[in-house]
């Protein structure tokens, strides 16, 4: 059922978009990037992803959160995977596990940079199960 759903992938790093369209396409996916949170919020007035994955951090420190809050206030039903270097660049460690961090990461799945394309995928498939 890939070929007919649609990948946002949202990061300032253009190897990391480079190596994750690769990747999805590979997969059978078709893959839209954005290389902001700007960028993003522009193609999603014309774009609706059956799901995207975004950065937590961009062209500001809280440009992953932010866009994430868009999707979510757009469309619900998108799901959001959050991807983010913060733990190995900080040592702090955040999730969406609890119903406190879920009240403000609008996001249905946290993962921590880098990311294997297995650990994606997987939750990629967990999300998009019922589409």
């Amino acid at each position: 059922m890939t070929q007919n759903q649609t990948i946002l992938v949202v990061d300032d790093d253009p190897d990391f978009l480079f190596q994750m369209e690769t990747m999805l396409k590979r997969a059978g996916y078709r893959v839209v990037t954005a290389g902001g949170q700007r960028e993003a919020e522009e193609k999603l007035r014309s774009l609706k992803p059956d799901l995207a994955v975004v950065d937590l951090m961009m062209e500001h420190t809280d440009g992953g959160f932010a866009l994430s809050y868009h999707i979510k206030k757009t469309d619900p039903a998108i799901p959001v995977i959050l991807v983010t270097a913060v733990t190995a660049e900080t040592g702090m460690e955040f999730d969406a596990a609890t119903d406190e961090e879920r009240s403000w990461v609008k996001a249905d799945a946290l993962l921590s940079k880098p990311v294997r394309f297995e650990q994606l995928e997987r939750e990629m498939n967990r999300l998009l199960g019922g589409k």
